[in-house]
């Protein structure tokens, strides 16, 4: 039985018995691309963040105080207490770079084990289908590996636990967000957020210059 083939064209997929395609992919290699862009920026995404500063460092994934902790802050910082919510704040971040490193191995199987039928979902998909794929498939999963990691590094700094009493009370009058009510959750929630984020950003690179990979099947699936 012949093979199904499809088409990608400017970076899209699309089914054809039409004219000869600009390039043409068995739907195999086009799933092994897809696997190779999920694990490249996978891999690329936990170098760059689980590492000293990756968050910290980072503007655009650095971990801030909780909303509901922040004004407490202001005033802790005008009455002399700045060390203590910048221990907070670093111990945050080093928590979500510390936790970080644990997703490689997930990540990892869940793009080798990825489906033909969820390649061809993700080629014709947005710019970001491939971390979409990524985040639906190891989220929850990943935040059952982090949280122990983030509650070790974070629970050593006291303003932490006065925060979760505070927190857990205001939450249960609708002033806190349940999903900020516990600071260590809190911070599990920012570390992935800026992990996907990451990933988004390397599958955006790919997909604007898959040549600069290096990798033939790259080229052959993100390629104009």
């Amino acid at each position: 039985m012949q093979r199904r083939r499809f088409v990608i064209a400017l970076g899209s997929a699309a089914v054809t018995a039409a004219a000869p395609p600009v390039h043409a992919l068995a739907e195999s290699e086009a799933a092994a691309g897809i696997r190779a862009a999920l694990e490249r920026g996978a891999l690329a995404a936990v170098g760059l963040l689980g590492r000293e500063n990756g968050f910290l460092g980072n503007e655009r994934v650095r971990i801030p105080l909780p909303e509901f902790l922040d004004d407490a802050a202001k005033l802790l910082r005008a009455v002399g207490q700045r060390r203590r919510v910048d221990e907070l704040v670093t111990s945050m971040n080093r928590a979500a770079e510390k936790a970080v490193p644990l997703a490689k191995g997930m990540l990892v199987d869940a793009a080798r084990t990825i489906s033909v039928d969820d390649a061809i979902r993700i080629v014709r998909g947005s710019a970001t289908s491939v971390t979409e794929f990524f985040a639906g498939k190891t989220r929850q999963p990943l935040a059952l590996k982090f949280l122990p990691i983030v509650t070790e590094a974070t629970e050593k700094v006291s303003l932490a636990a006065r925060y979760n009493a505070l927190a857990s009370k205001a939450s249960e009058f609708g002033f806190v967000k349940k999903e900020d009510a516990n600071l260590q959750q809190y911070v599990t929630g920012k570390a992935l957020d800026g992990l996907f984020l990451m990933i988004g950003e390397e599958e955006k690179k790919i997909r604007a210059d898959p040549v600069r990979t290096g990798s033939r099947i790259l080229q052959a699936v993100f390629g104009r």
